[in-house]
C-alpha cells in the first residue's frame, strides 16, 4: 500500500546535509567569537566569502565591532550580545544559542587562519563556477546582437576570476583535475548542415579563396563528411592541383570518405551549386565554432568546480587549460574578422582568373552578402 504523506510530517530526509565548508565556516566563526583577537590572522575572506546569509552577517558584525579586551571577554558576554544586535539586522533567524553553539563546535580556536583558508578556498570555487555558468549561458543567448563579441566579453571575465584564484593559490607543476571532462554536445543542426554545404561548394568554384582561409578548420565543422572534403580542398590548393567537384571527388575517395557511405554522385551534386563569397560562410562556420567551444569550455570548468575532489590549485590549472582552448579558436576569429584579412581575400577574388569550366547558373561572388 502506498505510503500516505502527512502535510504536518517533517521529512527530514528530503534536505540534504550542510558540505564540508559549512562546518568550517562555523569552527572559523567560533574560533573568532571565543578570541577575537584571531581577527587579525584572517585573511583573504570577506562576508561575501560564506556559503550562507547567517554566516555572513556574523562576520560582517565581528569585523564591524571593536575587539573587547580580553580580560572582561572571559567574563562575561557583552561583546557576543554586540555582535548579536548587529548581525540580526541581516539575520533574523540569529539566535544567542547559535553563537554559543558555534563556540562549543571550534576544535582550535588557534587555527582560525587555516579555517579561513579554507572558506576562501571554496569561494573561489563557487566564484569560479558562477562565472563558467554565466559563459555556458552567453554562449546560447541567441538574443544577444553580436553573439560572438558578448560571448569573449564573458571569457575574459571568467579569465579574470582564474587569474584572481591563482593569485591566491599559485598552482603546483602537474596538478591537473581528474575531473572527466563532460562529452561535447552532437546536436543536429540543419542551418549549420547548409552553411557548410555553401563553403564547399562555393570555394570549389571559387578556390583561390581557400588559401587565405587558413583560420577555417576541419574541427570547426559539424558534419564529419563536410569537414573531411574541406580537407580535400585545402590540400588540393595546398599541392597547386587544379580544384573542380571531380578532383576534389578523388582525393575524397583517397581519404577515405567514400567508406562512410557517401556516394560519387552525392558528393559531386553537393559541391554543384554557390551562392555568395566562401569567406562569408567560413565566417559563419568559424562564429558557430566559438560560441560551441565557449559553451563546452564553460561546461569544462563547471564540472571542475563541481567535483569536491579538486583543489583551488587544480581548478586553476585545469581552467588555464580549458581556456587555451578557447583562446586557439578565439585567434583564428580575429584572423577572420580582421579587415586587412578580408580585404586581401577580396582582391584576391577580383584579380584571380576565373578558372575553365562548365556555364555559371550563379553570379560570381563579387562581394560578401551583407550581415
Amino acid at each position: 500500500m502506498p505510503r500516505t504523506t502527512d502535510p504536518h510530517e517533517d521529512d527530514l530526509d528530503t534536505i540534504p546535509p550542510p558540505q564540508p565548508v559549512f562546518h568550517i565556516e562555523q569552527a572559523l566563526l567560533g574560533a573568532l567569537l571565543l578570541d577575537p583577537q584571531h581577527l587579525g590572522n584572517v585573511t583573504g575572506i570577506a562576508s561575501d566569502s560564506f556559503s550562507t546569509a547567517a554566516h555572513a552577517a556574523l562576520f560582517s558584525a565581528i569585523r564591524s565591532l571593536p575587539a573587547p579586551d580580553p580580560v572582561q571577554h572571559a567574563t562575561n558576554a557583552k561583546w557576543l550580545d554586540e555582535v548579536l544586535t548587529a548581525a540580526r539586522e541581516h539575520a533574523r533567524g540569529l539566535s544567542a544559542s547559535y553563537l554559543h553553539s558555534l563556540i562549543q563546535v571550534c576544535p582550535w580556536p588557534r587555527h582560525a587562519s587555516a579555517y579561513a583558508r579554507i572558506v576562501e578556498a571554496e569561494h573561489s570555487r563557487r566564484r569560479l563556477c558562477a562565472a563558467a555558468q554565466r559563459l555556458t549561458q552567453t554562449s546560447r543567448d541567441t538574443s544577444a546582437p553580436q553573439r560572438v563579441v558578448t560571448t569573449l566579453a564573458e571569457a575574459d571575465a571568467l579569465t579574470a576570476v582564474v587569474d584572481d584564484i591563482a593569485a591566491r593559490f599559485p598552482p603546483h607543476s602537474g596538478s591537473l583535475p581528474r575531473t572527466p571532462a563532460p562529452t561535447p554536445a552532437t546536436t543536429h543542426n540543419e542551418e549549420a548542415v547548409e552553411e557548410e554545404r555553401l563553403l564547399l561548394a562555393t570555394a570549389t568554384a571559387y578556390p583561390s579563396s581557400v588559401e587565405h582561409m587558413r583560420w577555417l578548420t576541419p574541427a570547426d565543422f559539424t558534419h564529419p563528411l563536410h569537414a573531411g572534403l574541406w580537407q580535400c580542398l585545402t590540400t588540393l590548393t595546398r599541392r597547386s592541383i587544379p580544384v573542380d567537384p571531380v578532383t576534389v571527388l578523388w582525393e575524397a575517395q583517397h581519404r577515405g570518405l567514400l567508406d562512410t557511405g557517401a556516394r560519387p554522385r552525392e558528393l559531386l551534386d553537393l559541391l554543384d551549386g554557390t551562392a555568395g563569397s566562401p569567406e562569408y560562410w567560413g565566417e559563419r562556420i568559424l562564429q558557430r565554432s566559438v560560441l560551441a567551444s565557449a559553451h563546452h569550455i564553460g561546461l569544462r570548468i563547471e564540472a571542475f568546480t563541481e567535483d569536491p575532489a579538486t583543489t583551488a590549485y587544480q581548478l586553476v590549472v585545469g581552467s588555464r587549460r580549458a581556456l587555451a582552448d578557447l583562446s586557439a579558436v578565439r585567434t583564428r576569429w580575429q584572423q577572420a574578422a580582421s579587415p586587412a584579412s578580408t580585404s586581401k581575400a577580396a582582391r584576391t577574388r577580383a584579380t584571380a582568373a576565373p578558372r575553365a569550366g562548365p556555364p555559371r547558373t550563379t553570379a560570381a561572388p563579387t562581394a560578401r552578402i551583407s550581415r
